[in-house]
């Protein structure tokens, strides 16, 4: 594990395994690294330098209190210094998990030569249409809300529990990451809301812009995220969807073996001649 020195010096948390292609995963809103964990050993295994981290007011990282620490340029840039440490000038394979997908297109778009692919889990690239916008805004004003009034108890075992741990909670995987995201700041995550994920910029336009090869991927019971991973698929120049069958939102989590299994196709037809790990 490691500190990782942002622009304005508020401190990161990160840890990378493993040596070869870096790849970094990049969790949801309200989750923590650990909602990765299951994936760090056999990705490792397989000849990936698995990156895990933190954004700014979640896990293990530092809860500016300042608004004005909190935006997508800085998330991007956050996540480019997460990189440089990891893996210093080296193509990366980038991906994240809903709000992490939708990070990980904007650091494709604003960093390009950095990404040799990307994973976009259960995401979607934003809203186009206002109307939609502004019921997403008020449904995660809504969560920053109820986060600041009796913040994170209860909230793994709750109505959030699908979204945040799965659809199995009983599983080791999924209790470690609950335990996690109840240990958070209630009012670092409300900020992080209001100012990161409300109003993220939508990518859907210049998604035709990303060369990289991408995995849009999504469970088969993650309703909410079927048609935009049909969206992303379309606009993508070089992407494939793959549905994990009796999965929900995290299916990393819920189906770990067919997700690792999808995840390490995907990279062993896709990734560039330079960029593919040495064998073991």
């Amino acid at each position: 594990m490691s500190e990782v020195l942002a622009s304005d010096g508020v401190r990161l948390y990160a840890e990378a395994t493993g040596s070869g292609t870096p790849l970094v995963l990049s969790p949801g809103y309200c989750q923590t690294h650990e909602n990765f964990r299951a994936q760090v050993e056999p990705l490792a295994a397989a000849g990936y330098r698995v990156v895990l981290w933190d954004y700014r007011g979640h896990g293990k990282s530092e809860v500016p209190e300042s608004e004005e620490a909190y935006s997508m340029a800085q998330v991007v840039d956050d996540l480019g210094r997460v990189l440089a440490w990891a893996a210093p000038g080296e193509p990366a394979v980038v991906g994240g998990l809903s709000f992490g997908g939708l990070a990980s297109q904007h650091f494709a778009l604003d960093h390009p030569e950095r990404v040799a692919a990307l994973l976009l889990i259960a995401s979607g690239p934003g809203f186009k249409n206002p109307k939609a916008q502004a019921g997403w805004e008020a449904q995660v004003g809504r969560i920053a809300g109820r986060l600041e009034r009796v913040g994170f108890e209860g909230y793994t075992s709750g109505r959030a529990a699908p979204n945040s741990i799965g659809l199995k909670p009983d599983l080791p995987a999924a209790r470690s990451a609950g335990r996690a995201i109840e240990a958070q700041d209630a009012h670092g995550m409300a900020r992080f809301g209001r100012r990161v994920t409300a109003p993220a910029p939508s990518t859907i336009e210049r998604l035709g812009a990303i060369e990289a090869p991408a995995l849009v991927l999504v469970g088969s019971l993650d309703a909410a995220y079927q048609a935009a991973s049909e969206v992303m698929t379309a606009r993508l120049p070089h992407a494939e969807r793959v549905v994990i069958e009796d999965a929900g939102h995290c299916v990393n989590i819920e189906q770990t073996e067919a997700f690792n299994r999808a995840v390490l196709d995907f990279l062993s037809r896709n990734l560039p001649a330079g960029a593919k790990p040495t064998p073991r």
